[in-house]
């Protein structure tokens, strides 16, 4: 792997709104200088306002009461911690870019989608401008892209420099829905990507499968290192993918007996660094992938997206079952569906419609 995603523990490295951790400060700094190991060489995404992780609420205590997307005052110290990481890691050559904070629809659920996309919009162009030139994004879940769930589809397909996806078949429900073989598993962020690729004014925008993973909870563990590569490369096959982000480096000690089960057997690494199979499979295909990269699928057959905000499995049924006809579909939003330009310029020929 070339790159890592780390999570900020927002009390730890902002403790007030007006006090950054000096400490938590030179930590980072000192990953990052591990990173630049010659036997390491990672670039970092930095992922801040974390906030929701591995089924946590990671939130600072100054934080009670009110909202970090709409109050002035806490979207002012933001900016403060922003300006502190830009200070003090911005010009690290293994610095990738700002992730503003991991799947924030999850805790803030009843945020208006607009006034979400405003908050990103203003966090990101802040990034911007304190670290011109990094790769920064909004590390959305499926919410978004599914319910616009606190941000919407366009937004997050317009906003940073890649549109961003998680795509577990657990959490989205799809294993449920079509079995841990089925297509809308192994097909799931090929659906998720032509979403994005969708929403996006530009052809081509940078996506980045920002989360994958898989836990014993949901199939038998000797199943995941293949379904881990089918996924994979089932994903690749949308054109314009920046990078794939497995979830994540090493399993949880179990002596931390507070997260559910789902959330112990993610990594790829033992908590002793040992090599497990899914990491030892998914080394193979980096190996193979870099001799020989995937060809992005010319996709001729579009469907159509309904006109509404709802795109769910629902929806993804029947992208599914376009390609168990050996289809391989793109997806068009309604407003484009008589748009000729566009569709000539993404290949389309065909469209067929959700019904």
């Amino acid at each position: 792997m070339d790159h890592i995603r780390v999570q900020l523990l927002w009390p730890v490295f902002q403790p007030d709104p007006s006090v950054i951790s000096p400490t938590a400060l030179e930590h980072l700094r000192e990953l990052l200088d591990l990173a630049d190991h010659p036997d390491v060489s990672l670039d970092v995404s930095v992922c801040v306002l974390d906030g929701w992780l591995s089924g946590f609420s990671f939130l600072p205590a100054w934080l009670t009461g009110r909202n970090m997307i709409t109050d002035p005052d806490v979207v002012r110290a933001q900016l403060l911690l922003l300006d502190a990481l830009a200070e003090h890691v911005g010009d690290h050559r293994r610095f990738l870019g700002f992730d503003l904070g991991n799947e924030l629809s999850v805790p803030n659920p009843d945020v208006p989608a607009e006034q979400g996309d405003q908050w990103a919009s203003r966090l990101l162009e802040h990034c911007e401008r304190i670290a011109p030139g990094r790769f920064h994004v909004n590390g959305v879940d499926n919410q978004p892209w599914f319910e616009a769930r606190t941000f919407t589809p366009a937004a997050t397909a317009t906003y940073g420099n890649a549109s961003v996806l998680h795509t577990y078949p657990y959490w989205t429900g799809a294993i449920k829905r079509y079995g841990p073989e089925g297509t809308g598993v192994l097909h799931l962020g090929e659906y998720m990507a032509e979403l994005a690729e969708a929403f996006s004014p530009v052809r081509g925008r940078p996506k980045w499968l920002q989360e994958f993973g898989a836990s014993p909870v949901e199939r038998p563990a000797d199943s995941i290192p293949q379904w881990a590569t089918t996924f994979a490369r089932n994903t690749l096959s949308s054109a314009g993918l920046w990078g794939c982000t497995w979830w994540g480096s090493h399993d949880i000690d179990r002596r931390f007996s507070g997260f559910v089960e789902y959330e112990y057997d993610l990594g790829l690494l033992t908590v002793d660094n040992d090599v497990k199979p899914t990491g030892a499979r998914l080394r193979g295909l980096i190996e193979e992938l870099r001799r020989t990269p995937v060809q992005p699928v010319t996709r001729h057959v579009a469907l159509v997206l309904p006109d509404s905000r709802e795109l769910g499995l629902e929806v993804a049924d029947h992208f599914f079952a376009l390609i168990d006809q050996g289809v391989r579909p793109a997806l068009v939003t309604a407003d484009k569906a008589d748009d000729l330009a566009h569709l000539s310029d993404r290949g389309i020929t065909r469209l067929t419609y959700v019904r």
